[in-house]
């Protein structure tokens, strides 16, 4: 079964996706937010696998949700194996700027959709973004292209990304990273799949040879 935890102001928004992911057998629902901090607040509890959230939210902004929460997971990781949890996080917005994308992925979220989507979408993201692959929107996908092209690649990462990055060009496989890091291996896991994702590749090599060109190792 797939959690997931709803994050927007809106509560008619909320209810409609609440409907239509009632609809799914593998898809459950564990909990609403109405703005960043609640989300952050009750995220660690609930421990959803998917967040689905809004950029524009009253309080602090998504993205800055975004970073608060992954945060926390890494944290918890370090802490313990019994908590190891690091959830996937689909924005859902109708904000389509550089800026919102580079900011939303720069915090963590792997997947990225406009409320123009269709169910179907939304839960193609939910099932394709908890099995560790990226989503986004063809507009999305076409700003992070504009990014990579003028050379703006490297910001796309977050700063334990960027670290773990820096630990594959220097070899060292998920385990070592996890040790070094102090993280679970399954933590680490999701930080590669998102790197992967962010950089626009499938394979280790492929990602080590653009980090290289991007300055992020030897």
């Amino acid at each position: 079964m797939i959690t997931v935890l709803l994050v927007d102001d809106h509560p008619i928004l909320r209810q409609g996706l609440a409907g239509i992911l009632s609809m799914e057998d593998d898809i459950e629902v564990v909990g609403e937010a109405v703005n960043g901090e609640a989300a952050v607040a009750v995220a660690p509890t609930l421990r959803p696998d998917v967040i689905i959230m809004d950029l524009r939210l009253p309080g602090i902004p998504g993205s800055i949700a975004i970073q608060q929460i992954l945060t926390q997971a890494d944290e918890s990781s370090a802490q313990s194996a019994e908590t190891d949890w690091y959830p996937r996080v689909i924005v859902l917005t109708t904000y389509e700027d550089d800026d919102s994308i580079t900011d939303a992925i720069e915090a963590g979220a792997t997947g990225y959709l406009l409320k123009s989507a269709t169910p179907d979408e939304i839960v193609a993201a939910i099932r394709a973004t908890n099995d560790g692959h990226s989503m986004l929107a063809p507009s999305v996908a076409a700003a992070l292209v504009r990014k990579m092209r003028a050379g703006d690649t490297g910001r796309l990462l977050s700063p334990r990304e960027t670290e773990v990055m820096k630990l594959l060009v220097e070899g060292l496989s998920n385990v070592e990273i996890a040790a070094q890091l102090s993280l679970e291996a399954s933590t680490v896991k999701t930080h590669v799949e998102h790197i992967y994702a962010k950089l626009g590749v499938s394979r280790r090599v492929q990602a080590i040879a653009r980090a290289r060109e991007l300055g992020l190792g030897r």
